[in-house]
């Protein structure tokens, strides 16, 4: 006779099969992000074109992300400052986050957020539009500060300048991936919500589709703040958690040619059928929009199985074209890239 398993059941059980989830490394997830933005900026990406005006923000991100690099380099364990085993214990219980970002922000937070700025000098120097960014968030207050970290995290774009929330995100990010990569496994429940992080409770930048080991051809949510990533099935809106009206729409950079020579390479009955089946390192499939037809919003997927160095948030920020056209096909971006804001009258 089948039963309900209760919670404490559900977390015994082997999650060795599918990995449940995968935290951050201990080396930070940075320095691959840098070096995918300055990629992607200098148009190196098949299937993922980028504008002149594009490429320079990519550019200016990626230096950014470099001194997100640095200042985790310099974390400490104590940094991390973890719940204690009792907090970890409760939140386990509870299927609560155990790093949840409405809590109270650790002591090394502004210390984070004054070495980022530092590291920024030498960009800023190069960058002159960028010194009265880093002139104004240099004068706030410890007030300031934790009230426009607020606004980050609540994504409040009707009050927050789009110009330094990058900033303050990129420093929540250090301070959240830091000490992310300072968790056990163990440590981190299975939320009854499936599409918020189960380490900080925030939301997917987008999703990835991994290879290797016992990862391989799974679908990850990966999380805009800590970097974690944990497993959802493929073909099923990481909004509203539907499947019947799933669909992924891709932007096809290829010439009226080109297409028309694809299309009848594939109707040729000569053709082996090899050359038929879709391809590996398929530039069409590195990331494309998962649309839903029943909520009306969509995530990216980004996929390794076709591009290796795919990296989630730094290929989501590079493919905006994707988005204006698929916000102009009627659906609504799920979540926001934290390297990207727009004001509220944009």
């Amino acid at each position: 006779m089948q039963r309900i398993l209760e919670r404490g059941e559900i977390e015994s059980l082997d999650h060795t099969t599918i990995p449940r989830l995968r935290l951050p490394p201990a080396d930070g997830v940075f320095g691959a992000r840098a070096a995918r933005l300055r990629k992607l900026a200098a148009g190196e990406v098949l299937g993922t074109p980028v504008s002149p005006e594009l490429s320079g923000y990519l550019d200016l991100m990626a230096e950014l992300v470099d001194a997100q690099d640095a200042v985790f380099e310099s974390l400490t364990d104590a940094d991390a400052e973890l719940p204690d085993q009792n907090a970890l214990d409760r939140a386990r219980q509870y299927a609560m986050p155990p790093l949840p970002v409405t809590r109270e922000r650790p002591a090394i937070w502004p210390t984070i957020f004054d070495r980022l700025l530092t590291f920024l000098v030498p960009t800023a120097a190069e960058r002159p539009q960028l010194v009265p960014v880093l002139a104004a968030l240099h004068a706030l207050d410890k007030n300031a500060l934790n009230a426009l970290a607020d606004d980050v995290l609540a994504q409040r774009t009707e009050t927050l300048d789009a110009a330094q929330a990058p900033f303050v995100a990129a420093a929540l990010q250090v301070l959240w991936t830091h000490r992310a990569s300072k968790l056990l496994l163990k440590d981190v429940p299975v939320l009854e919500a499936a599409t918020l992080c189960p380490v900080c409770g925030s939301h997917p930048v987008a999703s990835v589709v991994r290879i290797g080991g016992q990862s391989q051809g799974y679908r990850y949510l990966h999380c805009e703040l800590c970097a974690s990533e944990w497993h959802m099935v493929r073909v099923k809106c990481s909004y509203c958690e539907k499947n019947a009206n799933i669909a992924y729409q891709g932007v096809d950079n290829r010439s009226d040619e080109e297409i028309a020579a694809s299309d009848s390479d594939a109707n040729s009955a000569a053709k082996p059928l090899s050359n038929k089946l879709n391809k590996a390192n398929d530039p069409q499939k590195v990331i494309r929009a998962e649309t839903c037809d029943d909520c009306h919003n969509y995530r990216k997927i980004v996929n390794q199985e076709h591009d290796y160095e795919v990296e989630p948030l730094a290929d989501d920020l590079a493919s905006l074209t994707l988005d204006v056209l698929v916000t102009e096909a009627g659906y609504t971006r799920a979540s926001m890239n934290p390297l990207l804001w727009f004001s509220a009258a944009e």
